[in-house]
């Protein structure tokens, strides 16, 4: 499977000193203090969106959502379903997803109807597939995206080039 997104899920307040600041997106999943975050942020140079389950979001107080949007990070709500953090400390969004994004689009769905679908059929939040389509929107390359997917990315445009030229 070709990654198109890395989220790293974090399971305790005492994991964020140790977070790579490289991370991009992170899964909470315990309930986080206004701290929290702001050592999140702090540690995380890189941060652009936090994702937490709704039942935590509702308690995140007004004042550190304001902080996130003045940082640039955005706040999603939603859960990574069937994750075990003892196998990978990571939950990976596929080229799949994005593939059926992309088919969902391109049938002139909106941005709510295709998460709404996505999230029917992949258990994927609502918030992350907008969010998912947002940065697709603004960028070529996927928010915490890795490298093996860039490259893989390259070599195939590099051989439709080939083919594409061959013709």
């Amino acid at each position: 499977m070709v990654i198109k997104m890395k989220i790293r899920v974090v399971s305790s307040k005492d994991e964020i000193a140790s977070l790579n600041p490289g991370e991009s997106i992170i899964h909470l999943t315990f309930r986080p203090s206004n701290k929290d975050i702001f050592n999140l942020v702090k540690n995380c140079t890189d941060l652009k969106a936090i994702h937490i389950p709704s039942s935590y979001k509702k308690t995140i107080s007004e004042a550190t959502e304001i902080f996130l949007s003045m940082q640039g990070i955005e706040l999603l709500e939603g859960d990574v379903w069937g994750h075990r953090k003892d196998i990978n400390e990571y939950s990976e969004v596929g080229l799949g997803i994005y593939d059926r994004i992309d088919a969902l689009k391109s049938e002139g769905l909106s941005d709510e109807a295709i998460a709404e679908r996505i999230n029917k059929e992949s258990r994927i939040s609502k918030d992350l597939v907008k969010y998912i389509l947002k940065t697709k929107r603004n960028s070529p390359r996927p928010v915490g995206a890795t490298h093996k997917s860039l490259s893989s990315s390259t070599t195939r445009l590099h051989r439709a080039n080939d083919k594409l030229s061959k013709n």
